[in-house]
């Protein structure tokens, strides 16, 4: 984002984390969003934040891994994930994609934020994707580290920075101070000149039980529920989707938008519930979105 500080720092996996300057690309217009629309007048604000502002939905995917099926370091052993500017640069030019979802939250990887930055400046499209990172959790790895990353990730060129496994209102407030000591102000219904994201995470039963409290946050942008993870924590599918709800009902509440991973089957129904980010994964993304755009008019 055109910041001038270094931050060094010695992750858990023993390789140095650097930061370094990159400029901030993703800024245009959205052409689907009111002028009504107090963030769309400000050809800075990303496409994300517009669509939001506007209360419309928006789509996006995993970024995928670029490493080749089956490859292995020389000594046998599982290499970690593969992002390249070059991939950041193709997702950047197709013009179905309002915002990518980096998932670093296994495996943080300062040069991956960086090669999907700096993919996504290259982007010949205006008004391309915006670049949401998801970080390892609080708990992991502590809340300094936690804290370094999100202000790395966000001096890197990310729109965004995802919070998982936030466990209490306590974490929340905790997390919301990452991106006030990264000086960068936030989006929120209450803050629309902001310009950055920050999404918080339900994803564990205690978490769901203080979902309330945790919803109400000052300072946040998006409060979204891990369905996989709240699935494996409660015992079932079905509890999982159960929790879901309730967090979905709890960002309605306080007038947040909430988002859930979606596919061509079920696309349309997470719509008609109200979620307003989508995120795809795999070949039928593509496919996905252009049926949840179909039925959503955007």
């Amino acid at each position: 984002m055109g910041v001038e500080r270094v931050i060094a720092m010695v992750s858990p996996y023993g390789f140095k984390l650097i930061a370094v300057s990159v400029a901030l690309c993703m800024t245009a217009a959205c052409s689907d969003v009111s002028d009504d629309s107090s963030a769309a007048d400000s050809e800075s604000t990303s496409r994300l934040i517009q669509l939001w502002s506007a209360g419309a939905p928006a789509f996006g995917v995993f970024v995928p891994n670029e490493r080749p099926r089956g490859e292995v370091a020389p000594d046998g052993s599982r290499l970690p994930p593969l992002y390249t500017a070059e991939g950041g640069a193709s997702l950047g030019d197709n013009p179905l994609l309002d915002y990518l979802f980096l998932n670093l939250e296994g495996n943080y990887d300062t040069e991956a934020v960086a090669a999907i930055a700096e993919g996504l400046g290259r982007s010949d499209r205006d008004g391309g994707p915006s670049l949401l990172v998801r970080i390892p959790p609080i708990e992991r790895d502590g809340l300094e580290t936690a804290r370094a990353r999100v202000i790395e990730s966000l001096q890197l060129g990310a729109d965004g920075i995802v919070i998982p496994h936030v466990r209490s209102a306590e974490e929340a407030r905790l997390a919301v101070s990452f991106f006030t000591d990264a000086g960068v102000s936030v989006w929120s219904p209450d803050n629309p000149d902001g310009q950055k994201l920050a999404m918080i995470m339900i994803e564990d039963a205690g978490a769901l039980a203080a979902a309330a409290e945790i919803a109400d946050t000052p300072g946040y942008s998006v409060l979204a529920c891990g369905i996989g993870s709240l699935s494996r924590d409660l015992g079932s599918r079905e509890a999982g989707e159960a929790g879901t709800q309730e967090v979905l009902q709890q960002s309605e509440r306080v007038g947040l938008p909430n988002m859930i991973t979606a596919n061509a089957q079920d696309v349309e129904q997470r719509l008609e519930e109200g979620f307003l980010g989508l995120l795809m994964s795999g070949p039928g993304a593509d496919e996905a979105i252009r049926i949840g755009r179909s039925a959503s008019g955007h």
